[in-house]
């Protein structure tokens, strides 16, 4: 069989894009690194390690640390190399978090380090005027932050059902959306920059696979407990979408001993059990907090509110029967939990952990059940990684489509 020249070529440069990628990832995990012991941990030669890794650095990505090279030995010095970041600039990304009482804006670092970050919240701005205050604001929040390094672009999450690759949230209940193009509004706010969608389930997920605990690149399940209840699943490092990106839905995952009603017509579906607007709810029923805010309710129990304390404890379990469901059908390496309370306070995750172990029949392990690595920096980080992980992915194509032509290529 023979092979047209347009075909070796492309196959050429699927090589040089994967051979890009691993010697980008080898330095995330290990940097700063000898280009030598790139070559050894990626399994690539030293010669493609030498060549993507001129190519890295040539495009911002990567630098080289002299003042760290060794002396003394026999041999030319070897420099080691690292991902552009730190007092000396290199490309960042923006993100933004869309949650429905506000938003949190953010600056992040190739590895996924928060350099800057705002909340906005939403109050009087009505939903369809949502994406364009939240672009405008975001804008100046990433002008005023940037201080000349190079925007890649911005990284969006949302809950909801969010197709990634049109850029549309196809169904955002809480705020009444349907086929929105939230991608494409938010680019034009912000003047064009490239703007990536993700559901934020699916992006905290990313983030743990990319920034996290090694397990999470093996196989996870993620379960994001806020206004909406939702989760995501990564395999091998991927993080499964489903026909039409609509996987993840488990707002109806029926919840042992749950009697909470739900607006589906059925009782015990999680979301009606463990959202933060039922916990807001039954907060203010017993006269815990004047407001449906689960903030309040974290810091009432914090300040040693026992009746708070208490409420958190209940949601706690009821979120670790759901999280034994997930164990028993999917039994991942690692659980990641995203929990108001949980993530500030170590108590209430192992109130999740022991409910969990309790009812599942797969999982003995409560280490297996984690916050977020990123912990209260968890959704800004997720949202920027929307963006960073196609970077990671395909490092040349998407610097080269993102980035300024450097003037000596």
């Amino acid at each position: 069989m023979t092979t047209t020249p347009h075909a070796s070529h492309r196959a050429g440069d699927g090589r040089r894009e994967a051979n890009a990628a691993t010697v980008l990832k080898t330095v995330l995990d290990h940097g700063p690194v000898a280009r030598s012991a790139v070559a050894r941990l990626s399994g690539l030669s030293p010669a493609a390690v030498s060549r993507q890794a001129t190519d890295l650095t040539r495009l911002g990505l990567l630098r080289e640390l002299p003042e760290l090279a060794g002396g003394g030995g026999v041999g030319r010095p070897q420099i080691p190399v690292d991902l552009h970041v730190g007092a000396s600039g290199g490309p960042v990304a923006g993100g933004v978090h869309l949650g429905v009482p506000g938003s949190t804006f953010a600056l992040v670092d190739l590895r996924g380090q928060v350099l800057a970050r705002r909340a906005h919240p939403h109050d009087g701005i009505a939903p369809d005027d949502l994406p364009g205050v939240v672009a405008r604001e975001l804008r100046a929040f990433l002008d005023a932050h940037t201080r000349g390094r190079p925007l890649l672009g911005v990284g969006a999450a949302i809950g909801g059902w969010v197709d990634p690759a049109a850029g549309v949230v196809v169904r955002h209940d809480a705020l009444g959306w349907r086929r929105r193009p939230l991608a494409a509004e938010l680019a034009r706010g912000l003047g064009g920059r490239a703007v990536r969608l993700d559901n934020h389930a699916r992006s905290i997920a990313q983030s743990e696979i990319l920034f996290g605990r090694p397990a999470a690149r093996r196989s996870l399940v993620h379960l994001f407990v806020g206004n909406v209840v939702d989760a995501a699943v990564g395999l091998a490092g991927v993080v499964h979408q489903g026909p039409g990106a609509a996987a993840g839905d488990v707002a109806h995952l029926p919840v042992p001993d749950s009697t909470a009603p739900c607006p589906c017509g059925r009782s015990g579906c999680l979301e009606a059990t463990a959202s933060n607007t039922a916990l807001g709810a039954t907060a203010v029923r017993r006269g815990i907090v004047p407001e449906p805010d689960t903030s309040l309710v974290v810091d009432a129990a914090a300040a040693g509110d026992r009746r708070a304390d208490r409420l958190l404890r209940e949601r706690a379990r009821a979120v670790g029967r759901a999280v034994a469901l997930l164990l028993d059908v999917l039994n991942p390496d690692l659980v990641v939990v995203t929990e108001q309370s949980s993530v500030l306070e170590p108590d209430y995750l192992e109130e999740i952990r022991g409910a969990a172990i309790d009812l599942s029949h797969v999982c003995d392990d409560p280490e297996r059940i984690v916050s977020p690595h990123a912990g209260p920096a968890t959704l800004p980080v997720a949202a920027g990684t929307v963006l960073l992980n196609s970077l990671f992915r395909r490092p040349l194509e998407t610097a080269a489509e993102l980035l300024p032509v450097p003037a000596d290529s």
